[in-house]
């Protein structure tokens, strides 16, 4: 006959099964998950449009599938900051929440450059080189936590995150638009205006991800010298 298991532990289990519970759904995380289910909204937006449009044509429809996909995506990408600004401020930090909220914006911007792709907006050697980028980051920070190595994330990364959001903005917006600043008025190619932020976010990736394979080295080194 099997002994029945202490009380105290069922409590201590259905304690732990409600922190987890809690930490599921917290602000910060609910946050998280909204971006993650914006994902296929923006890529149906996306598929709608005409892949290859001259972005001087007045695609009307075309225009407004563009322009509704970069709102839902701004939105999106705005959240990634407000879910760490709660976090940090009201300490709903979580161990679900440091491993969501990277995927969801890794997974946000890679499904756009794979839509851009398909629209011929980018080219694919420029998104395959950047996706080669993320993966080899995504890959040595998960041997350096394996290890308990801290490598802290390099300025550059940074510059890298700002100028991809923001040539990501101007590639899915695609068209010319007339801006008129009330005492002057000029045309944007938002197309060409976010190729380049994206060549910068490029220059800027491979800056960092060159900082942080040698800041890896530095830490794993030490490490051994230590034991």
């Amino acid at each position: 006959m099997s002994e029945r298991r202490p009380r105290l532990f069922r409590r201590k289990r259905r304690e732990k099964n409600l922190d987890l519970r809690a930490e599921l759904w917290n602000i910060p995380n609910f946050l998280t998950y909204f971006r993650v289910a914006m994902i296929p909204v923006v890529v149906y937006l996306l598929y709608r449009c005409e892949p290859g449009a001259d972005p001087t044509a007045n695609d009307f429809s075309y225009r407004v599938y563009s322009f509704v996909a970069t709102v839902i995506f701004g939105v999106a990408a705005a959240t990634d900051f407000f879910d760490g600004w709660v976090a940090r401020n009201f300490d709903m930090s979580t161990t679900v929440g440091k491993f969501m909220d990277p995927l969801a914006d890794k997974l946000i911007v890679l499904a756009c450059l794979v839509m851009m792709v398909h629209l011929n907006r980018v080219p694919a050697w420029f998104v395959i080189l950047l996706l080669s980028r993320e993966l080899s980051i995504i890959s040595l920070r998960a041997i350096a936590s394996g290890e308990g190595l801290t490598v802290n994330v390099a300025q550059a990364g940074k510059w890298k995150t700002a100028f991809q959001l923001c040539g990501l903005v101007g590639v899915l917006v695609h068209y010319e638009y007339e801006i008129d600043y009330g005492f002057v008025s000029t045309t944007i190619n938002f197309n060409r205006t976010g190729m380049l932020l994206l060549a910068g976010a490029m220059l800027f990736s491979i800056i960092s991800a060159i900082q942080y394979f040698h800041r890896f080295a530095l830490a794993a080194s030490s490490s051994v010298d230590e034991c």
